[in-house]
């Protein structure tokens, strides 16, 4: 199996309604997925469940008012993406900036 899967029996409610279970993923990705994407105007329902803690497993809901859920999924984890760039570099600038103004030197980093 690949790291993300549509639950089967989803396709009765059409294009617009959809279940993914992401292998080897958890709450980290879920929150942090289910925040961005249930911010989208289209987006009529967002959710995402852990279904036991033994299992490495994340099912994650996305019900639109128009559109394909798997569109939304993809731009979802695209702008989540973005975000962790953002973060990652306005950390590292924050850091270089710490280190000379404390005129550490940066070569062990």
């Amino acid at each position: 199996m690949g790291r993300l899967a549509e639950l089967a029996g989803d396709q009765i409610y059409g294009e617009k309604s959809r279940t993914f279970v992401f292998s080897e993923e958890g709450h980290t990705l879920g929150n942090a997925l289910r925040f961005i994407i249930s911010q989208y105007p289209d987006v009529e329902f967002c959710g995402y469940t852990v279904p036991h803690p033994a299992e490495a497993k994340m099912h994650f809901r996305i019900q639109t008012k128009k559109g394909r859920a798997a569109d939304i999924l993809k731009r979802g984890l695209e702008d989540l993406e973005k975000v962790c760039d953002h973060t990652l570099e306005t950390f590292n600038e924050a850091y270089k900036e710490y280190r000379n103004s404390k005129n550490l030197s940066t070569e062990n980093t």
